[in-house]
């Protein structure tokens, strides 16, 4: 059922716009209000899919109701209803967030048209919330350590600024999770978030992998093409293995943040980007500072927050959480009931030495699952996930 409110002071408009929409569709549930005030108070103690409210009513105007809705509950649709005086409002409303507006007396086309692609919309970003939701299901932080607080604590307090990021720790720790969180809590999470892996592209294309390039460039660049700083705008970028960059990179990488520019390869024309950097690196950056391998001055520009990621050997306590959420996301992927783990199992795994991290934890995890019995036993990890 769509919920649809109905706000309008004219009582025979009001029950002209109530009866049009309960007989357009059954699926329509119509609620009504005879002012703005009355509006405000259904809304807030009822979810609706679509509210049409008037402009020009007694005690709480149209404008006033879409204020405060916008505030209380910024998600609701609401079409604005207008005399023919009233058309500059209702244009200037929807810079306010209004979705749209009809006029008085209501063509019947015009208004139908506009309550279905209202409630279209709707559904539309209810799906794209739910989508949102599952992606960030696959880069849940897990763990109640110590450790773990304490970085979910560092995100809590630097997500919502644009302050630039290093994340330092061993491959397989999570330290794409950090960047993922960082970008799903900043005011940023509506625009794009761009994952490069320094260390996966061959030095000679980095340049162009990063800042584009324009045709002729070189012998393959058929075409101008964007580079991902300009993909992110808006948005993050996540440089990943920053720590295996050229050093002919690095040094546009530092033009970038300094002038928030860059130029295509093979062009000298400058292209602004608002972009927020976050970095990630395996490497000790200050040896690699010592041996002439990485820029002194680009480190300190990306640095500005450090958030150390622990590797799992430091962080034992959150292995049986960890072990959960693996089993379970393991059997939502293969349709199957998650297996359980003995504690006498679980206590083994949280005796070794995890080098791969917890990448290797899940692989371990999902072999035991594999070839274990229905719950997987000491015996098990002994035999199939030995060290």
């Amino acid at each position: 059922m769509s919920k649809i409110l109905v706000i309008e002071d004219e009582a025979s408009i009001r029950r002209v716009l109530v009866k049009i929409l309960s007989e357009e569709n059954e699926a329509y549930q119509v609620d009504e209000a005879a002012d703005g005030l009355i509006g405000l108070e259904k809304i807030k103690k009822e979810d609706y899919d679509l509210v049409l409210c008037d402009i020009k009513m007694p005690k709480m105007d149209g404008v006033e109701v879409l204020e405060a809705v916008k505030k209380i509950k910024p998600e609701t649709t609401i079409v604005m209803i207008s005399g023919h005086g009233d058309l500059d409002t209702a244009v200037n409303t929807m810079r306010l967030g209004a979705f749209d507006y009809i006029s008085k007396p209501p063509d019947l086309n015009r208004l139908l048209n506009t309550v279905r692609i209202a409630l279209d919309r709707k559904e539309l970003v209810v799906e794209n919330k739910m989508l949102k939701k599952k992606v960030g299901k696959n880069y849940e932080m897990i763990g109640k350590s110590k450790a773990i607080s304490h970085i979910k604590d560092m995100i809590e307090k630097v997500a919502a600024t644009d302050a630039r990021v290093l994340i330092t720790g061993p491959n397989g720790t999570g330290k794409e999770l950090v960047a993922h969180w960082l970008h799903k809590k900043s005011e940023r999470s509506t625009g794009p978030l761009i994952e490069v892996n320094c260390a996966a592209i061959p030095s000679e294309l980095i340049e162009s992998e990063l800042f584009g390039h324009v045709k002729g460039a070189f012998t393959s660049a058929v075409k101008d093409r964007a580079g991902r700083f300009e993909t992110a705008n808006g948005g993050t970028i996540f440089l990943d293995e920053i720590g295996d960059m050229s050093l002919s990179a690095q040094a546009k990488v530092l033009r970038a943040l300094q002038e928030s520019k860059v130029q295509r390869v093979g062009s000298d024309k400058d292209i602004k980007v608002d972009v927020r950097v976050i970095a990630a690196t395996n490497k000790n950056l200050s040896k690699e500072i010592e041996e002439g391998k990485f820029r002194e001055d680009l480190y300190h520009r990306l640095a500005v927050i450090l958030i150390q990621v622990p590797p799992l050997n430091d962080r034992r306590e959150d292995i049986p959480l960890l072990i959960e959420h693996f089993a379970t996301k393991i059997a939502e992927q293969n349709g199957t009931a998650p297996k359980s783990f003995s504690a006498k199992a679980i206590k083994r795994l949280q005796e070794y030495d995890w080098t791969g991290n917890i990448r290797e934890l899940r692989n371990v995890v999902e072999r035991l699952i594999i070839l274990g019995e229905k719950e997987v036993s000491e015996s098990d990890v002994k035999l199939f996930a030995s060290k």
